[in-house]
């Protein structure tokens, strides 16, 4: 059957959003135990909690239209997902694999925040103003998500390039440090000498 209105535009996209995020509950957990990081790994947690709260957003709002929210596979999510399973999967050092898992999850992250902004735009046009308001926390969560991985990227895109884990720099800085602690023991010790 056609679809004639934006009402039923409007369900088919929060379908598919359910959907998307449904899968990413699934997705998450294994994300995050391929983290070596231990930000990353608590930002996947974190976001996981998020994603069971935008879960719950969607019923409420399938609620309120007296609409059922499954129905939908949403394609978008699950090739994304394969995407971050394929990262997990490669054989990487520990910073590359991170670094692949943050892009793999900034790509989620940028297909959410399309897809939420679309919907918003719709249930504002609507006037579904309680929904506009449920629509734009989830947006916000999922912008603020992207932002945390754009910064945890500059640490971990740096590791990766260097080839090096966090662990061998914090000896390495650790190693110049007490070079320094050494030559400033030799310098006392040749004034006293002199």
């Amino acid at each position: 059957m056609q679809t004639t209105s934006l009402h039923e535009l409007y369900i088919d996209e929060l379908r598919d959003l359910y959907s998307a995020e449904t899968q990413l509950v699934k997705a998450l957990p294994k994300m995050a135990k391929a983290s070596t990081n231990s930000e990353l790994r608590q930002g996947f947690e974190e976001h996981l909690r998020q994603t069971t709260e935008h879960v719950s957003r969607l019923e409420q709002i399938f609620e309120e239209l007296e609409e059922k929210p499954s129905g939908k596979k949403c394609a978008g999510m699950e090739g994304l997902i394969k995407e971050g399973a394929e990262a997990i999967d490669e054989d990487y050092s520990d910073e590359v694999r991170d670094a692949a898992l943050i892009g793999a999850a900034q790509r989620v992250e940028h297909y959410e925040i399309a897809a939420y902004g679309t919907v918003k735009a719709f249930a504002d046009l609507m006037g579904h103003s309680e929904q506009v308001a449920l629509l734009d926390q989830t947006l916000q969560e999922e912008t603020e998500t992207d932002e945390k991985l754009t910064e945890l990227s500059a640490e971990v895109n740096e590791l990766a390039n260097q080839g090096q884990s966090s662990e061998e720099l914090e000896e390495e800085a650790l190693g110049q440090k007490n070079k320094g602690a050494v030559a400033e023991t030799r310098k006392g010790k040749a004034k006293r000498v002199a």
